[in-house]
């Protein structure tokens, strides 16, 4: 039986209820327990709250978190990552420093022998056609080629500033309820075409466990570290949300 961590929405390089920095260090006391018995570790997007690679450049910071990622790789531990809406823009580092493939869509895997979706989940379902055509815009070559050939120091801080623009930190996301969460409307309408046992996704900054219309399959948001500290764990029998109290440094069902 496995033990599979999902965790997204870190937002490095922004303040939330801690700084960034503080932040940081928590997620890799975090990463420092759960590599005591994780065959595998997940990274559902939005790990930053800005990311553009140049060609030899990347966005200051983050050191800690990157040495820590390196260092269980080295370990042997596999880990995966996702494309966020705010560090959209990866083309190569994660793969060839740390030895973490980047995946820009959702994925499915099979483990236990029960089929998940994992990814991070922005742009999907019904609705919120501004932002897939900002997504559509942001993904473009044409668009990455015009960024790239402004200066790191221009561009990072024009990054950064729009990433921080793009939503409050000072309110919580609410549960819509069920006819009006476009993920959950998603999983809906996939488990029409095939089956499959849990939906896993970040981006909705909520911790959601939900039971699906046919009554078996899940849909688990990790929810977020700028306030939950939340996060998703598949303990080769059920996928439970955990809380992590970085405090005494343990984890609480949610």
């Amino acid at each position: 039986m496995s033990k599979i961590y999902f965790a997204s929405d870190f937002h490095l390089g922004i303040n939330g209820q801690q700084s960034s920095r503080d932040r940081e260090q928590i997620i890799v006391r975090w990463l420092d327990q759960v590599s005591k018995d994780a065959d595998a570790i997940y990274l559902l997007g939005d790990t930053f709250d800005y990311w553009f690679e140049y060609s030899q450049v990347v966005p200051r910071g983050f050191v800690r978190i990157l040495g820590k990622l390196a260092e269980l790789r080295d370990q042997g531990i596999p880990i995966y990552a996702f494309l966020g809406n705010h560090d959209m823009w990866m083309f190569g580092y994660f793969e060839k420093e740390l030895g973490i493939p980047v995946y820009r869509e959702p994925i499915l895997r099979t483990i236990d022998g029960k089929t998940f979706m994992i990814g991070h989940g922005d742009g999907l379902g019904p609705g919120d056609h501004g932002y897939k055509f900002i997504k559509r815009v942001f993904r473009s070559k044409v668009s990455q080629w015009i960024f790239a050939r402004i200066h790191p120091n221009s561009g990072i801080r024009l990054m950064k500033y729009l990433s921080g623009t793009s939503r409050s930190l000072t309110s919580i996301p609410e549960f819509l309820g069920e006819d009006k969460e476009w993920l959950i409307l998603y999983c809906n309408q996939k488990l029409k075409e095939q089956h499959i046992d849990y939906f896993v996704f970040g981006h909705r900054h909520i911790p959601i466990d939900h039971v699906l219309k046919n009554g078996k399959s899940r849909y688990l948001n990790c929810g977020d570290w700028l306030v939950h500290h939340s996060y998703a764990v598949w303990d080769g029998t059920d996928v439970r949300l955990l809380k992590y109290d970085f405090g005494e440094g343990e984890t609480v069902r949610m």
